[in-house]
């Protein structure tokens, strides 16, 4: 797993917040509710910490993120003296502590490109999970094929940035049938300057049979699956991959 510049570059990272309105969207909303009786929480892949400062009113809370760029803007953020934000990584991290709800959301769980970095990421979730405690992640549907909405033309939009003012923005899109992983570039233009910030991003899309076999293998066992952050019972269709589970 790569760096990728969308997260690690300062410049790129500070266009997180502005397009992804997490206090917005339901993946937000439904694991704050998710939460409400914990007393401990692990955000992994915690990006720019809108969801683990919002998680850590009365409760203990780890944020965790590979990309100091994103916990740089994660420990500007109000509130976030209530949260421990950490730089680490999902495949490796070993706090020795653990947490009565692990989330891991935004779709991050696909950056893990290999089954083994999969393996690896489960197996730290298995080893931060408190004995009756949950966890929830989030993976795209690969039969959907949304990576085919995410060219140019569909993805086009302004963000208006609040230093430099209107940004053009758009995606393209490559996908190799032969491994799966689909590379989506982010690009973003500076009206006024002209100035182009740019970024490929790697992500796989692993099937929901490959990953029940390495939930199990991690020692961990599914309750439910979900097929959108409404809170839908999944279906052969459903666009979301959503495993809400516990220690096996």
């Amino acid at each position: 797993m790569d760096e990728d510049r969308l997260y690690h570059d300062p410049e790129l990272a500070d266009f997180y917040d502005l397009e992804n309105g997490w206090e917005r969207s339901p993946d937000f909303a439904y694991c704050l509710t998710f939460a409400e009786a914990a007393e401990s929480v692990l955000d992994l892949g915690c990006g720019t910490g809108a969801l683990a400062v919002a998680l850590s009113g009365g409760r203990r809370v780890v944020g965790v993120d590979p990309a100091p760029a994103m916990l740089a803007i994660a420990r500007e953020k109000p509130g976030a003296d209530g949260v421990d934000f950490i730089e680490g990584d999902a495949r490796t991290l070993r706090l020795g502590r653990r947490f009565e709800r692990i989330v891991l959301t935004g779709h991050a769980f696909q950056v893990f490109l290999t089954p083994d970095d999969r393996r690896a990421a489960l197996a730290t979730i298995a080893a931060h999970l408190a004995p009756g405690g949950r966890f929830i992640f989030d993976s795209r549907n690969p039969a959907c094929r949304e990576w085919e909405e995410w060219g140019p033309e569909d993805s086009m939009r302004i963000v208006e940035h609040p230093r430099f003012g209107a940004v053009a923005a758009w995606n393209d899109v490559a996908h190799d049938a032969q491994t799966g992983i689909v590379t989506y570039g982010t690009h973003y233009e500076i009206h006024a300057t002209g100035k182009r910030l740019s970024a490929a991003s790697r992500i796989a899309f692993p099937e929901k049979a490959e990953l029940e076999t390495l939930i199990a293998e991690a020692g961990l066992s599914v309750e439910r699956w979900l097929a959108d952050w409404e809170g839908k019972p999944w279906q052969p269709g459903a666009a979301e991959l959503i495993p809400i589970g516990t220690l096996a």
